[in-house]
């Protein structure tokens, strides 16, 4: 208050040619600024927010593709699923196909193998009974020649040999 009661001056600012001239300047920054800088900064605020948003729409294309690159490969890869799913179907149905056609040959191999079996054995049988008439035959000329005392001709030794083969076959065995 000493500074008050000393100069006579009643305010804070004093009005002289300095204020003038520092208003006038500021005044000037302020239209040169707003003419030529702030146009610029405003230019490039929003061309920066045009890219922003360009970013954001090229992000959300992106998003976008992605999705539905996404949703493709989901498909070929269901469609895969699907595929290997229908090939080890065919698999197992040409392995059980495969697995009866073995079973059939080797039941057929089987009846071809028994069914030459019995053949043989119906031949062996029949070779044994040959056989067993022969050798009966040759006990019964034998036999006859020794009760007769003498040997016989083809055609009777013919005859006897059917006839004893004949009541051997009956199970008659006497006359």
């Amino acid at each position: 208050m000493t500074l008050l009661a000393t100069t006579g001056t009643a305010g804070v600012i004093e009005i002289n040619g300095t204020v003038i001239v520092e208003i006038l300047t500021f005044l000037l920054m302020l239209a040169i600024l707003a003419r030529y800088v702030y146009p610029r900064i405003v230019e490039v605020a929003e061309a920066r927010q045009r890219a922003i948003a360009e970013q954001l729409q090229q992000a959300e294309r992106a998003k976008t593709e992605a999705d539905a690159v996404l949703k493709e490969a989901q498909a070929r890869l269901d469609e895969a699923r699907k595929t290997a799913q229908g090939v080890i179907d065919g698999a197992s149905k040409s392995g059980e196909q495969l697995r009866q056609e073995l079973r059939q040959k080797a039941d057929e191999e089987a009846k071809r193998t028994l069914d030459n079996a019995r053949k043989q054995i119906v031949a062996e049988r029949e070779q044994a009974i040959r056989s067993a008439r022969t050798e009966v035959a040759n006990l019964v000329v034998t036999a006859t020649e020794k009760v007769i005392g003498e040997n016989l001709d083809d055609r009777k030794h013919r005859e006897l040999i059917d006839r004893a083969i004949e009541e051997v076959a009956s199970g008659d065995g006497s006359r």
